[in-house]
């Protein structure tokens, strides 16, 4: 039997044949054996090993290469090199489970957590073969990161379960030096420093783990400002034991410290769900207080009805007992009108404290003095409710051994040393769990979609659930569906979630007075906006100003706008959560908010024409000339010059709802601009479904205010959609009207356009001598208006239709016409098409070797564009020369690459014909099943757009 090799990957790359180590020569090899052993027996696609041999710039000959270093990989494995096997898409590598050290580590860490017998020495035996950071003799690639935290996160668990069994098993020694060289991996785990602590101390070394409890503690303030959490300071005290309680406060006779000690806590809330990190984090915090130290600060931040208090509320109930002192409650009506004065509420919080009226210091900053002095004596947890800003804490808090809970609708960060506590919404398993609480679990498990309806509408706010809930208890004979019916309607949403004193809208208006003018305006603006997550720049189109950002972090800050995340342009993203918008759609009823709609709208139709003009794609335009425009801020135009399809993918829903925001708002010329000014991306993307669904909207909305040029372009990309779905039939109708509606208007190239549309109808149906007409008709009106585009199109569609007929002479001085028009405009996207049809009239010639350069040179041109789309068109036409002349490998790849683009772009058709060429590519080769298998895909595609 040939021995088989043996490979590592826990350290440094490492092949072993008996006992010796097989040389891998060259980065790359190396760096395509790690891959495939990273997930061994597992395919691992072309496309995924080509990123990590070629980070930044593959070559175009990049799968040629690969097929060349997996040669070069099987000659040095010798016999062994059959394991790795080929795929359609990709490679693998097959190895036993003793023939791959991770693979053997994952197998023996399984069996010791599975109860083997043996289970003691496994978990030893897996770390042993651990001889290094996975791969570090390699470069690094992102692609491997997720695998290689797994493995290395599976080492640390091992690790771990190893000190246990030690500790367990009172082995200190042993347990101590694992401990250490985890701590050197993980220098701020305070579970292994207390591990350490506790070895040393149990292990006879009191003295070593009194000095580990300093080192961690010092190496926590000075790297990280923080003290050391609870079980670090307990195990710490466990070494300590028999050192004596710190003293009792004192009373001090000068204040009234003989009345009982505030209890002032509101009632714990009785069905509190959820929130498990949240709690944690927050009794964590409130329990890390110490005599001498500062106070512990939490603040808990979040919009209106979001449950911030609950929560706060919960928690301090959950440590009161480590404060037998007292608990003061001070509400600081950050929300009404005018917020509590702090020289107030230290006088309510003296009198709290035992401090007679006749003795409460006159000013607010002697106040303040005894207010710290009285808690330094006796430390309390102090619950400071809907704070108004940071200086209003401030001059509340006390000077040391106190925890300190604010709770506040702002988001306070000017308070030192405070943890920062931001309340969401609830997930919607926790917000089901709380409507059951209240309504009951069985009344929702008969309903479980209207329940589910009643959340979404609710948009996961306690507050609106608790309202719902109680209107539920309120009428046991209704079925959710009655209330999940009344909350459909966004218009009374707000007015359904009322049940006595608890109010949604009320909630949210305490917020909203608190607004400037501009952000309350910005607000009102954004909820016309609907749900899609907006950038900052739209703010300074509601105010008519170069700069929102301003007024947006007024509203973030005030919890009424929610940062959602940063863009792939960079951009952040905010949107108005659900309920809010309901509210500030009902308070924008005026005719500044209208205004403020209109010039955002501009705005995205200036930004989408700006992004259209650096698309590559050569895609008839027909802009709306009434449309108002807003220029969005130079540094956005700017990004999205340097991205534009970025850009795009970035604002795609937003977009879309911006053209059923107009069309809807009776903005017409803005919708079908908008509408138009996305058609290149569109056609780009293959996103026919989005195409086709804003330029119906855009339709109507034309015809609902008798803009005629509206409708007739919209009728135009409709004809344009129905055209590449193969729907010939309908895109002649809609081609027509259009056609008629240009005539109409007086509009040549509008008509031309059209004319353009009706001859591609004409010649994918097979009608050529028809399409040969439309396009002479076309030409002629193109060149009537002096629209050099239009002809060199037009000039390209005769071509074509001739190459159809094989008339190549024909072609040949139709489509070198339309060659030189491009190369003059510097139109590269025409040169690039135009260089395709060339190809294929060389083809006809039997000319290969004329038809590969042209084909090359369309694909290189597409490729240098970014156009993927036509480039699978180029690699389609490439592919099916190769097999022509033999070279079926290559061209199989060039196939499979176009087929993939295909698919990931959603182009049915094109797909289709790859189909179709691989069936005949796999056919001359005389692989009968497998052209069967290509062509029944094609005519099943063929069939399905026919359908459609």
């Amino acid at each position: 039997m040939v021995d088989q090799p043996n490979f590592g990957v826990l350290g440094p790359l490492q092949v072993r044949s008996s006992d010796r180590i097989l040389r891998i020569a060259g980065n790359k090899p190396r760096l395509l054996l790690a891959s495939l052993l990273l997930e061994a027996n597992q395919m691992v696609g072309s496309d995924a090993l080509v990123e990590v041999l070629w980070p930044r710039n593959p070559p175009s000959s990049a799968l040629a290469n690969l097929r060349t270093y997996v040669s070069s990989l099987r000659g040095v494995l010798g016999t062994a090199g059959a394991g790795i096997v080929a795929h359609p898409s990709g490679y693998a590598i097959e190895v036993e489970k003793e023939q791959l050290d991770v693979l053997l580590f994952e197998d023996l860490v399984a069996r010791a957590r599975g109860g083997a017998e043996d289970a003691s020495g496994l978990l030893p035996r897996a770390l042993a073969l651990w001889r290094g950071n996975p791969l570090n003799d390699l470069p690094a690639s992102p692609l491997w990161d997720g695998r290689l935290r797994a493995i290395t996160q599976a080492r640390f668990g091992a690790a771990e379960e190893v000190v246990a069994m030690k500790l367990a098993g009172g082995e200190y020694a042993s347990a101590i030096d694992d401990l250490r060289e985890l701590i050197g991996e993980h220098p701020y785990r305070e579970d292994l420093w207390q591990q350490l602590i506790l070895a040393l101390h149990h292990g006879g070394r009191r003295a070593e783990a009194l000095h580990a409890y300093t080192t961690i503690r010092k190496q926590l303030i000075d790297d990280l400002g923080i003290e050391p959490g609870q079980d670090l300071r307990d195990a710490h005290a466990s070494v300590l034991a028999g050192d004596p309680p710190p003293p009792h406060p004192q009373d001090d006779p000068a204040t009234a410290l003989s009345l009982p000690a505030p209890q002032q806590l509101p009632a714990d809330v009785p069905d509190f769900t959820g929130r498990a990190e949240a709690v944690a984090a927050l009794t964590r915090a409130l329990s890390a207080q110490e005599p001498d130290g500062p106070p512990s600060i939490a603040v808990v931040v979040g919009p209106p009805g979001v449950g911030k208090s609950a929560l706060a509320v919960h928690c301090a109930h959950a440590v009161r007992a480590g404060y037998p002192a007292g608990q003061l409650h001070l509400c600081l009506g950050g929300t009404d009108a005018k917020p509590a004065d702090p020289s107030e509420l230290l006088a309510e919080a003296l009198r709290a404290l035992g401090v007679g009226e006749a003795a409460l210091p006159p000013t607010a900053h002697e106040r303040a003095t005894l207010y710290r002095s009285l808690l330094a004596e006796r430390p309390m947890l102090v619950f400071l409710d809907d704070a108004a800003d940071a200086a209003q804490v401030r001059a509340l808090l006390p000077g040391n051994g106190c925890a300190v809970l604010v709770t506040s609708r702002r988001r306070i960060t000017g308070i030192p040393g405070a943890l920062l506590l931001e309340v969401d919404t609830l997930p919607p398993a926790e917000s089901e769990q709380l409507l059951g609480r209240i309504v009951g679990a069985e009344r929702l498990a008969g309903e479980p979609e209207a329940a589910l309806a009643i959340l979404e509408a609710c948009g996961h706010l306690p507050l609106a659930i608790r309202v719902a809930g109680a209107r539920l208890v309120a009428r046991p004979g209704w079925a959710l569906s009655v209330l999940q019916q009344r909350l459909a309607d966004e218009s009374t949403r707000l007015d359904e979630l009322r049940a006595g004193d608890l109010e949604v809208r009320g909630s949210f208006e305490r917020s909203y007075r608190q607004l400037p003018g501009d952000a309350a305006t910005t607000f009102r603006a954004l909820g016309l906006l609907g749900p899609a997550s907006l950038p900052a720049w739209v703010a300074g189109a509601v105010l008519d100003r170069d700069c929102g950002e301003s007024v947006v972090d007024t509203l973030v800050d005030a919890n009424l706008l929610r940062l959602v995340g940063t863009d792939p342009l960079g951009q952040p993203r905010y949107r108005l959560p659900d309920l809010l918008r309901c509210d500030a759609k009902e308070k924008a009823g005026g005719a500044d908010e209208r205004l403020a709609l209109a010039r955002v709208l501009g705005g995205w139709t200036a930004a989408a024409e700006h992004a259209r003009s650096r698309l590559p794609t050569t895609v008839f335009s027909l802009a709306s000339e009434e449309t108002a425009r807003w220029s969005p801020p130079r540094e956005t135009l700017g990004r999205v010059s340097a991205d534009p399809v970025s850009w795009f993918e970035a604002e795609r829903e937003t977009l879309v709802e911006a053209v059923r925001l107009a069309a809807g708002s009776g903005l017409a010329s803005s919708a079908w601009g908008l509408a138009a000014a996305l058609v290149p991306y569109f056609d780009l993307h293959c996103r026919f479904e989005e195409w086709q669904l804003t330029h119906s909207l855009a339709l109507e909305g034309a015809r609902a205010a008798g803009d005629r040029r509206g409708e007739a372009a919209m009728l135009r990309g409709l004809g344009q959609v129905c055209l590449y779905q193969d729907r010939y039939t309908e895109a002649d109708d809609m081609l027509r009207r259009s056609r008629a509606i240009f005539r109409e208007l007086g509009d040549t190239r509008g008509e031309a356009v059209s004319i353009c549309g009706l001859g591609a109808v004409e010649q994918f149906s097979g009608r050529h001598l028809r399409a040969l007409g439309y396009f002479r008709h076309a030409l002629a009106m193109f060149l009537a208006v002096d629209d050099h585009g239009g002809e060199a199109y037009a000039r390209q569609a005769i071509g074509r239709v001739y190459l159809s007929l094989r008339n190549v002479n024909q072609a040949s001085h139709w489509l070198g016409e339309a060659l030189r028009l491009a190369k003059e405009q510097g139109d590269a996207h025409r040169e690039g098409c135009v260089s395709m049809q060339l190809g294929r009239m060389h083809e006809v010639m039997a000319e290969s070797d004329e038809a590969m350069r042209c084909q090359g040179r369309a694909l290189d041109i597409f490729e240098t564009l970014g156009d993927r789309h036509c480039g699978a068109y180029a690699l389609q036409n490439l592919g099916g020369l190769q097999a022509a002349r033999g070279d079926r490998s290559h061209g199989s790849d060039q196939l499979q690459r176009s087929l993939a683009i295909f698919q990931q772009l959603g182009d049915r058709s094109g797909e289709a014909g790859t189909f179709q060429t691989l069936g005949e590519l796999y056919r001359s080769s005389g692989r009968t099943a497998l052209a069967s298998h290509y062509f029944n895909r094609a005519h099943e595609l063929r069939r399905e757009l026919r359908v459609t």
